[in-house]
């Protein structure tokens, strides 16, 4: 694969805070093992709070991270991360391109960027490569009926890469990464909006566009969502839900897959009560191995899955859960 020989600035994610300590994310390692695959220059990462990881940073693969000064600014806030990461790209011009997750702040940051450093952008990217010079990227299109590939024609490439699109790989003998502060000039509008109060909701195991498991109920559930966790602890995973489950109000809408909810791509998805419907499976293209547990043998998703069982939910997924006990 052709590589570039200039630097590669990501912008990366940190769950915890100042008292109880910083967390790299696992899409935040994805993307500094993508950026290592693109070139065979320096990685500079971004960091949004004053106490980066920077040996987890340079496990993989960062060199040196920018530490900017958001001056008690919410890293919540698109635009004081846009504004951010503009006085970190402007401390390194030569950079073949800026990378950020794309999730529902980094989809915004990329346009942000794009529109501050007059460049190209594009979000929900699960495939990346360079080409005569320029960095290609893939994503899927039109509920996943279409694959497609293209190249940023102007300024410094902005690309929000999908969780899960690369698998993250720490680098055999890692380095040690430097820190550099970075002074940054906020835009007033930047400043408009202000983060009044966060309520982290409790909860175990993993995210559920991070999660390699996630176990997704739909209408067959009829609102009763216990054997979806059930299985979904079971196997370590994450409880993902259709828009009926949401609009009905079964769960929280923040688990909600598909057009208008979140995007994922586990190595397993399994789908209980879940008709298929193209907006919802838009949302599971990246995912490994698909399995449809459904009532309904003409549902849509048994034309996509990998296993589909025809039956009743209620009677199948106790009997798997046995098993797996």
């Amino acid at each position: 694969m052709k590589k570039f020989e200039d630097p590669i600035l990501v912008v990366v994610d940190h769950v915890g805070d100042l008292e109880n300590g910083y967390v790299l994310t696992p899409p935040s390692e994805q993307l500094l093992t993508a950026a290592r695959k693109l070139t065979d220059g320096q990685i500079y990462a971004v960091a949004l709070n004053p106490s980066p990881q920077l040996d987890r940073l340079a496990a993989y693969g960062a060199d040196y991270v920018f530490v900017p000064d958001l001056g008690g600014r919410s890293p919540r806030v698109a635009g004081v991360v846009a504004d951010a990461a503009t006085a970190c790209i402007n401390e390194l011009p030569e950079a073949a391109a800026l990378l950020t997750v794309s999730n529902y702040r980094g989809r915004e940051v990329a346009s942000h960027l794009a529109t501050l450093m007059d460049a190209g952008s594009a979000v929900d990217v699960t495939r990346l490569s360079v080409r005569e010079g320029k960095l290609v990227a893939g994503k899927s299109v039109l509920a996943g009926a279409w694959e497609t590939i293209f190249a940023v024609r102007r300024g410094t490439p902005v690309i929000a890469l999908r969780p899960s699109a690369f698998e993250a790989e720490p680098v055999e003998v890692p380095a040690e990464a430097k820190r550099i502060d970075v002074e940054v000039n906020f835009r007033e509008a930047s400043t408009a909006v202000r983060v009044v109060s966060s309520d982290a909701r409790e909860g175990e195991g993993p995210s559920l566009t991070e999660a390699s498991v996630v176990v997704c109920g739909g209408r067959g559930t009829n609102g009763d969502f216990s054997l979806v966790n059930q299985l979904a602890d079971a196997l370590g995973g994450a409880v993902g839900a259709t828009r009926v489950a949401a609009d009905e109000g079964w769960v929280d809408r923040a688990i909600q897959i598909g057009q208008t909810g979140e995007t994922i791509a586990p190595s397993l998805y399994i789908g209980l009560g879940v008709s298929g419907a193209v907006h919802h499976t838009c949302g599971i293209q990246g995912a490994g191995t698909v399995v449809a547990v459904c009532d309904d043998p003409d549902a849509p998703i048994f034309e996509m899955c990998d296993f589909g069982v025809v039956g009743d939910m209620n009677q199948i997924v106790p009997q798997a859960l046995e098993d797996l006990r």
